[in-house]
């Protein structure tokens, strides 16, 4: 199918739950409400027509400046060879949006990454904890507010260095 089609297939589907669809771009997409995704997830993986079989990269996204967090998908049919994203949107408040590590098994680590690093939480997941920072890091680091630590038990976070000391180091 052709993301057109996709999105037809989708909007006849789900309607008014995909609040925007952007089949021609460089990145063919849906945009849906955290509250709809795993529904349309299920439909994703399981319609015959579709059949999205492979999830190829999560992410997760900050919006600071408009209070809201996203995680995009990119997913894959082996069957049909076509490929479609997906991005779902929730609150920076208190981000979280259903896992769907059961639907595409990679999702695993790739909600515990997005998890770790931006404080998105997935219910449902069954071991939803840091992956990349320690388990005491305080804070989220690509969040695009967050202040990186001067130090972490002693060991500084940040070297300070007065070039005009230091003429062999170099630039």
């Amino acid at each position: 199918m052709t993301p057109s089609e996709i999105v037809d297939h989708l909007t006849a589907q789900f309607g008014t739950k995909i609040e925007s669809a952007f089949p021609n771009d460089k990145h063919p997409r849906i945009h849906l409400n955290a509250e709809n995704w795993r529904e349309v997830a299920e439909f994703l993986i399981r319609d015959p027509q579709i059949k999205l079989d492979w999830m190829a990269n999560l992410t997760g996204v900050d919006y600071v400046a408009d209070g809201k967090m996203a995680v995009v998908y990119d997913l894959w049919s082996y069957d049909h060879k076509h490929t479609f994203a997906v991005k779902v949107y929730c609150t920076r408040e208190n981000p979280s949006v259903p896992s769907v590590q059961d639907l595409w098994p990679i999702a695993n680590w790739h909600e515990r990454e997005a998890f770790d690093l931006l404080g998105i939480e997935f219910p449902g997941h069954p071991d939803l904890r840091r992956i990349l920072c320690a388990d005491d890091w305080e804070g989220f680091p690509l969040r695009k507010d967050y202040v990186f630590p001067r130090s972490y038990h002693g060991i500084p976070g940040s070297v300070e260095l007065d070039w005009e000391q230091k003429p062999d180091y170099p630039r």
